[in-house]
Order: C-alpha cells, then sequence, then structure tokens
C-alpha cells in the first residue's frame, strides 16, 4: 500500500483534482442538456422537418 504520508496526501489531492474535473463535465452536460430540451430547438426542429415534408409533397405534385 502506502509507504508514507506524503504518497497518501499525494494520492487524496489526486482524487480530489479527478472529482473536481468529474463535477465539470457534469456541469457541461448538464447545460448541453438544457439547451437541447429548450424550446427554441424543439421549433428550429419542427421547422426543418416541415420543411423537407414540403418539399417532398411538392416534388411529389410536379412529378405526377
Amino acid at each position: 500500500m502506502y509507504k508514507n504520508f506524503d504518497e497518501i496526501e499525494f494520492n487524496l489531492k489526486r482524487l480530489k483534482l479527478e472529482r473536481q474535473i468529474a463535477l465539470e463535465e457534469i456541469k457541461g452536460l448538464k447545460q448541453d442538456v438544457q439547451d437541447d430540451l429548450s424550446p427554441y430547438n424543439w421549433i428550429s426542429t419542427a421547422l426543418s422537418a416541415a420543411k423537407k415534408f414540403g418539399l417532398l409533397y411538392l416534388m411529389r405534385k410536379v412529378v405526377k
């Protein structure tokens, strides 16, 4: 295991930094999820789908 207190302190500092990094990554992911679920994104996605559907509908009418 550990040979002295310096190794223990070093390992504790390393683990604390790893925990802080993980928390910051979680904060970033939370922000990404909030952005993805925002009403603006839903409207943008719906409009994009409507444009594609409208274009396909128009092309079918032209081809017939």
